[in-house]
């Protein structure tokens, strides 16, 4: 398969199933950078992204951390995968401003990638957090040696933002 998702979005996806999984702890980020393989620079910037669009409760500060906003039963991959990739063009001719093809005029190859992307999305909006790491053991197992390391995160009071 030639679709290629953002680094961004990758790693907004496996934050979100991080903390699902560790869903009523507050997680710190570099437990999720570690569990993920990313930076945490990176994974900070993605948690400020998911934050801003309401999938994450964060708290600064020494005793921080982030937290699930959302019932992960209401959060769809497509839904992130939207929020994450929509001002990436899927080829040259999906950018409007940069876009400098000469079959342009002719090509109906445009509207075939079209069709297919919106049936990619679609398909995606009906797969939902939940179902990714629900009863799923060995998710569970790889992320529980990263979850509340070093004695942060425990049993922290319900955030506000």
């Amino acid at each position: 398969m030639a679709l290629r998702l953002t680094v961004r979005t990758n790693l907004a996806m496996r934050i979100l199933m991080f903390c699902a999984v560790r869903r009523g702890d507050l997680v710190r980020s570099a437990d999720m950078a570690e569990a993920c393989n990313a930076s945490t620079h990176h994974v900070a910037q993605v948690v400020n992204q998911l934050s801003a669009l309401g999938y994450l409760h964060t708290l600064r500060g020494r005793t921080g951390g982030v937290k699930l906003a959302r019932d992960p039963a209401t959060v769809t991959v497509g839904e992130v995968f939207l929020h994450f990739e929509s001002g990436v063009p899927l080829t040259e001719c999906f950018d409007e401003a940069g876009n400098t093809c000469p079959l342009r005029v002719g090509c109906r190859l445009r509207n075939a990638l079209s069709m297919a992307v919106e049936a990619f999305y679609e398909a995606l909006q009906t797969v939902t957090l939940q179902e990714l790491v629900c009863d799923n053991l060995r998710l569970e197992t790889l992320f529980a040696g990263h979850a509340c390391a070093a004695g942060a995160a425990v049993s922290q009071p319900e955030l506000t933002v």
